[in-house]
């Protein structure tokens, strides 16, 4: 996704919104400096940070990703999938997550689908996340940590976890493989 649109769909309806970077900032709990950032394209957001974005400006999350409209049912084939988000963890050279929409286009959906591969770097992440809603996650191929509040438990392939979002949390790989998970992400209206 060109982080330009991304960016620039932000900011028109921030704008819409009569929010100054100030005011945005303490609604969504995001540094100024890192929402001009995101507005002017130069950096990316996670996804993380664009729920709580969407969450402020009343929107879909797929309002600020989608390019198309496509009509009901929606058909991803696994060879057609398109990388949509990349996420860095900090320090780290290349992009820990690559997030492949598997809604993108739905226009009336209520939920973001996802395929996430997860590169091994994503262990050096810290940072818990959290964001009103749930998410339904289901491990493909490798190991997968989540830190849910207190709890910290490893899945492997076909493991489930599904969570309140809400609280703290952080998901990234374990035992320094590749993982391969399938996301289901809702936030409500």
């Amino acid at each position: 996704m060109d982080t330009k649109k991304v960016g620039g769909r932000i900011r028109v309806y921030r704008e819409q919104k009569k929010l100054s970077l100030d005011e945005f900032s303490q609604r969504t709990g995001i540094p100024v400096d890192f929402l001009a950032a995101v507005e002017s394209g130069t950096v990316q957001a996670p996804l993380g940070p664009l729920v709580k974005i969407a969450r402020v400006l009343g929107q879909r999350l797929g309002t600020f990703l989608d390019d198309q409209v496509t009509g009901d049912p929606l058909i991803v084939r696994a060879g057609e999938r398109m990388k949509q988000l990349q996420s860095h963890c900090q320090g780290a050279e290349k992009p820990a997550y690559d997030y492949y929409s598997l809604g993108q286009g739905k226009s009336d959906r209520h939920m973001e689908p996802f395929f996430i591969e997860i590169d091994p770097s994503s262990e050096k992440n810290t940072d818990l996340a959290s964001h009103e809603g749930e998410e339904f996650i289901v491990v493909v191929s490798g190991r997968l940590r989540v830190v849910y509040g207190k709890e910290d438990k490893v899945l492997e392939p076909g493991d489930s976890v599904y969570f309140n979002s809400v609280v703290p949390h952080l998901v990234c790989t374990s035992g320094g493989q590749k993982a391969e998970i399938f996301a289901v992400i809702y936030i409500p209206e």
